[in-house]
């Protein structure tokens, strides 16, 4: 490893090369900034990366010459990108993109990783992202570091040697921060419907944000509850030090918390660095359906943008307009259902923040179905649960009228009429 500085270490990435940017709020801000003052010099880069926390600048419209975006997962900072053209989206689920890199089938010539300072045995650690970061450093010709005391020392993959990486630069800045929020009464219904279908034992999958952590906030009656889930955030935390998340019941790294990368604040950070009770796991292996399922009573929080009164599920789009990706849902959902006694969930408000309903006829035009009504077991609002796996489409007609916004109910029961003839008669109260 040579310590240069942001310039010489950006200075062997060509034009026409491939580079893999490290994800979410391990994102190397500084390797990023200082590749973007080589846009005049650069045409045809392309970036490839998860969801990533903070500035894209290599996004932007004046710089599309210079770089083209790949985003395995659409965030905020690309999604105007992608929307004009000027960024691609590769849907993919996110246990299979590490084969991607390894196969040679999406070749990476470069990775800007940000990682912890290295131990007394010369080992770094990629910390809050391990994810598909970790194969993409195996696979990348060159490794290129930031290096930063603030990023947490994770154990479980992220370990990487110093001779395994090229060139670094030292960095010293807090990593993107994103605290919880505060929570509606239409989150907390949700989370008090979904806590009531966790049983003692069970094996969490929760994503981030306001659902997720409405989930979490319910379950401080449960005992021993474990957590293994492609992410994770600060709600976990309360849960660990109130003795409800203990892990005792699970098959797979018993007593841990698994997960492949973390978004929270500081607290979040903190929490997580050098705590063996966290393993940090490669998503080609958290995701995999196998190993999932192998816990018990894996229950599998995910969310949904749209869902049809069929049980189609719309994740990751809003009509023909990209939103985020595909993601883990599908490897989760999966999974949950594979597991002894497991629940996969799917949940949403019933209406969006305009007052949209989100329970619909039919999806909109373009929309892209990322779980299918074959997959769907129960579905959660803020006015109640329902299962509707092995149930017949006017009896999930029926059953998802019921949980919808009160007001969008008969518009729906006249639209699943027309479709499927006489519904069955309204489940009581």
């Amino acid at each position: 490893m040579r310590l240069v500085t942001p310039a010489d270490a950006v200075a062997s990435i060509a034009s026409g090369q491939r580079v893999f940017v490290h994800s979410v709020a391990a994102a190397p801000q500084r390797l990023i900034a200082a590749l973007v003052e080589r846009a005049g010099e650069l045409r045809d880069v392309e970036l490839v990366h998860l969801h990533t926390e903070g500035p894209a600048p290599y996004a932007a419209s004046a710089l599309a010459t210079s770089f083209r975006t790949s985003a395995l997962f659409v965030g905020a900072n690309v999604r105007a990108a992608v929307a004009s053209g000027e960024a691609d989206y590769v849907p993919i689920f996110l246990s299979e993109v590490p084969a991607l890199f390894r196969s040679g089938r999406m070749p990476l010539d470069a990775a800007l990783i940000q990682v912890a300072p290295p131990d007394r045995h010369g080992f770094c650690s990629l910390g809050t992202s391990v994810d598909v970061s970790r194969a993409a450093v195996t696979a990348a010709r060159r490794v290129i570091a930031e290096i930063n005391p603030r990023m947490p020392r994770t154990h479980g993959d992220g370990q990487l040697h110093v001779d395994d990486i090229d060139e670094a630069i030292e960095v010293n800045y807090e990593l993107h921060e994103r605290p919880p929020s505060a929570l509606t009464e239409v989150e907390r219904n949700i989370g008090r419907h979904i806590a009531a279908l966790v049983e003692d034992g069970a094996t969490l999958q929760l994503g981030i944000g306001s659902i997720p952590d409405a989930v979490l906030a319910a379950l401080g009656g449960h005992r021993d509850l474990g957590i293994h889930t492609e992410m994770f955030s600060d709600g976990v935390i309360d849960l660990v030090e109130a003795g409800v998340v203990t892990g005792r019941c699970k098959r797979t790294h018993p007593g841990k918390i698994v997960g492949a990368f973390i978004l929270g604040s500081r607290r979040l950070y903190d929490f997580v660095d050098d705590n063996p009770q966290v393993a940090m796991l490669a998503v080609d292996y958290v995701n995999d359906t196998s190993v999932i399922r192998r816990n018990p009573k894996v229950t599998a929080v995910n969310s949904a943008i749209e869902i049809d009164i069929t049980g189609q599920v719309v994740a990751d789009s809003i009509g023909t307009r990209q939103f985020s990706g595909v993601g883990g849902q599908m490897d989760f959902i999966r999974g949950a259902s594979l597991s002894p006694g497991g629940k996969p969930i799917i949940a949403l408000p019933s209406r969006t923040k305009r007052g949209e309903p989100r329970i619909v006829p039919v999806l909109k035009p373009g929309a892209g179905v990322v779980t299918t009504r074959a997959h769907v077991h129960y579905v959660v609002t803020e006015y109640g649960a329902v299962y509707l796996h092995g149930v017949g489409l006017r009896d999930r007609a029926r059953a998802l009228i019921d949980i919808a916004h009160p007001d969008d109910r008969e518009a729906l029961e006249r639209a699943a009429t027309a479709r499927f003839g006489r519904l069955p008669m309204r489940r009581s109260a």
